[in-house]
């Protein structure tokens, strides 16, 4: 028996555990040295960017997509997680056909006086 061709009612893009390192944070300690910042990227696209053919060109580029959250993380020396979510889920509306973002940012190492084993900043946008 032959059922019907589905219909595609979301096409959504992830990208887990984007690694760089940057000097991010409050303190000078914090920002004499680089550490590791890790990145999850989550972008809804709209049906019509879905790729025709099966062809690289067709699609959004993974590869560019960590490239920005790459060259964001590192584009100057964040203080706060915040500020860097917020350059980067711009850029993101910016630059993709994203009818939704949503980045979620983690520092690994935590200056507080109670043992934490990161720390998470996590940011949705949407078009009007």
């Amino acid at each position: 028996m032959d059922y019907p061709r589905p219909m595609l009612r979301e096409y959504t893009m992830r990208l887990h555990g984007v690694r760089f390192r940057a000097n991010l944070g409050v303190s000078h300690s914090e920002r004499a040295l680089p550490q590791e910042i890790v990145v999850d990227v989550e972008l809804t696209l709209p049906l019509s960017a879905f790729p025709k053919r099966d062809v690289r060109r067709d699609a959004l580029d993974y590869g560019a997509v960590a490239n920005m959250v790459v060259e964001e993380g590192q584009a100057e020396n964040y203080r706060l997680l915040e500020t860097f979510a917020q350059r980067l889920i711009e850029r993101l509306m910016r630059e993709t056909p994203a009818l939704q973002a949503r980045v979620s940012t983690t520092k690994l190492r935590v200056p507080t006086s109670h043992a934490v084993d990161r720390a998470v900043v996590e940011l949705v946008a949407t078009r009007d």
